[in-house]
């Protein structure tokens, strides 16, 4: 399976900073408004919405209304970006399983002549 790399780069990119990685990790556990998420940071509340929109770009969150008062945002962790990052990192994996396999071999039959 070949996969976007660009996606990978978004999905990456957005997951350099350690502030994001911690959003992502506070989601993971459900979902929560902009306030609680800002709450868990000594940084300011536009710093915070600043992280929400990287990820929201990248499509690792989302956001949704509530009816009951539409200005209050809910984010949600979207599996979609994660899933593709884990492939990639499973092909990596394989590749390198692949080549020391290959130098283990060498190694033993060197080792037996």
């Amino acid at each position: 399976m070949l996969l976007v790399v660009s996606d990978v780069d978004t999905t990456l990119a957005a997951l350099a900073d350690p502030t994001r990685r911690r959003i992502v990790e506070l989601l993971r556990e459900r979902p929560r408004r902009a306030g609680e998420l800002a709450a868990e940071f000594a940084v300011t509340g536009p710093a915070v919405s600043r992280h929400l929109r990287v990820l929201r770009r990248s499509g690792l969150i989302e956001e949704r209304g509530i009816d009951a008062d539409a200005r209050v945002r809910i984010y949600h962790l979207r599996p979609e970006p994660l899933v593709g990052l884990r492939a990639w990192v499973d092909q990596v994996q394989a590749f390198w399983s692949d080549q020391l396999d290959a130098f283990r071999q060498h190694v033993e039959n060197r080792s037996t002549q």
